[in-house]
This record gives structure tokens, C-alpha cells and sequence, in this order.
């Protein structure tokens, strides 16, 4: 072969190496902490989780604007649920070592869309300078009629 035509798998090799992970150090584990996390709402006797960690991640269960221990939520409409809700998530960080401020990402169900900017006022308030990455979309119906419903990736620094 000429050397010409070794450029290309020497290319390939470069590339792969680049994307290649990082070697472990000696002694490290690729192994994740995984732990599952009843909380406040495990009276509740319901069949999830309020959050579970894994490593330096908390995927927390979605929330509804329901007190811890109550099972329906607020009164007050869909500003009230939001913050109650907001609350919630809010505990379950604290209580797991994290906090609103590093949070990643949350993902947003409202039952009804045209109430996605009554919920922007509220979420604003516990997200008042780094926004995490979000999605929102209607649904038909949510847990305990709640009209709004949240579910979080916080890190665990």
C-alpha cells in the first residue's frame, strides 16, 4: 500500500480516539449508586417512587399540587396547584441533598394549555435565574384531577 492510501484509516483511527471515553483511573468503578426513594408520599402506599437517584442524578417522579400525605390537591386553581406542586419538588431535592438551583431539567403536563402562562408566572418564581431545560404539552387528564403536573432531573453536587 501506498502511503496515500493509509490516510484514511489513519483518519478513522484519530476520529475514534478522540471519542473514545476517558481511560478510569485505577481503582474506579463504572458502576452507578442507585437508590430509590419512597419519601413523604410513601403513606400514600402508591406504586412509584418520589424520586430515585442514580450517581449524581435525581429523576424525580412527576408532582402534582398535592400536599405531602393528602391525596387530592390544593384549592385555588391552576397558580395554587403549580406552586404546590413546585413546593413538592422543591422538598424532595432539599430532602435528597439537592436544590432548585440545579435543576436540569423539567418536563410540564397541563391539562389545559391555555393555562401555560399562568404557570410561567409561577414557575419564574422558583426558577428566578438559570432555567432548566423544559417541555410542555397537554394531556387529557392527570392524577387526582390536578391541572398541573411535574416531573424534574436535578443534580446532586
Amino acid at each position: 500500500m501506498t502511503p496515500m492510501r493509509h490516510l484514511p484509516l489513519l483518519l478513522l483511527a484519530g476520529i475514534l480516539t478522540a471519542c473514545a471515553p476517558p481511560a478510569e483511573p485505577a481503582g474506579a468503578s463504572t458502576e452507578w449508586e442507585l437508590e430509590y426513594i419512597a419519601g413523604a408520599n410513601a403513606a400514600l402506599n402508591l406504586p412509584f417512587s418520589d424520586a430515585v437517584r442514580v450517581g449524581n442524578l435525581l429523576y424525580l417522579s412527576g408532582q402534582v399540587g398535592n400536599p405531602p400525605g393528602v391525596f387530592e390537591v390544593v384549592e385555588g386553581g391552576t397558580m395554587a396547584e403549580a406552586r404546590q406542586t413546585l413546593t413538592n419538588i422543591k422538598r424532595v431535592l432539599e430532602e435528597n441533598g439537592s436544590s432548585m438551583d440545579h435543576v436540569v431539567k423539567c418536563t410540564l403536563m397541563l391539562e389545559d394549555m391555555s393555562e401555560w402562562s399562568a404557570v410561567n408566572e409561577v414557575y419564574v418564581e422558583f426558577f428566578p435565574n438559570d432555567k432548566p431545560a423544559r417541555s410542555a404539552f397537554g394531556t387529557s387528564g392527570l392524577a387526582l384531577g390536578a391541572a398541573v403536573e411535574i416531573e424534574c432531573i436535578g443534580y446532586v453536587p
